[in-house]
């Protein structure tokens, strides 16, 4: 059976979801939640899950550039214990050093709507952490 990956870029308010394709070479942009209560993220999060047959999780993990960790890589890590209490597939955090810098500039080149840049920032940071992830497995396993 085909499965996939996601990836999570954990905002405080916006969450941004990628998944990977059934090959886990490829990460697209899905869609970006906006947190309210966690019981609804937690419910948009397993049906992500159901429905693109996800077999594990790359939270992006914001650790700061000098190596030590941020305040956002704490609450990176909150949520990668929180989602593991209620989600049964693999869930990694991944260090996501330049990702969201990575997805501006990547969206830059692809929008020229900046609101829409923004809006789809948090999908496309979501992308660029599973995009990395992907590409370090495929290479670890070549």
């Amino acid at each position: 059976k085909k499965s996939r990956i996601m990836g999570i870029d954990p905002g405080g308010k916006r969450i941004g979801i990628a998944i990977s394709d059934e090959n886990k070479i490829v990460a697209t942009p899905y869609t970006t939640i906006i947190k309210n209560k966690y019981s609804d993220f937690i419910r948009d999060i397993k049906k992500i899950v159901k429905d693109n047959q996800i077999e594990g999780i790359v939270v992006g993990n914001p650790i700061n550039m000098d190596g030590t960790a941020s305040q956002s890589s704490q609450s990176a890590k909150d949520l990668a214990i929180n989602l593991s209490k209620d989600i049964t597939e693999n869930i990694i955090l991944w260090d996501e050093r330049l990702s969201s810098q990575g997805a501006f500039n990547l969206s830059n080149n692809l929008a020229s709507n900046t609101s829409k840049r923004v809006r789809k920032l948090d999908q496309n940071s979501a992308q660029f952490i599973l995009q990395g992830a992907l590409d370090y497995i495929t290479k670890k396993n070549t």
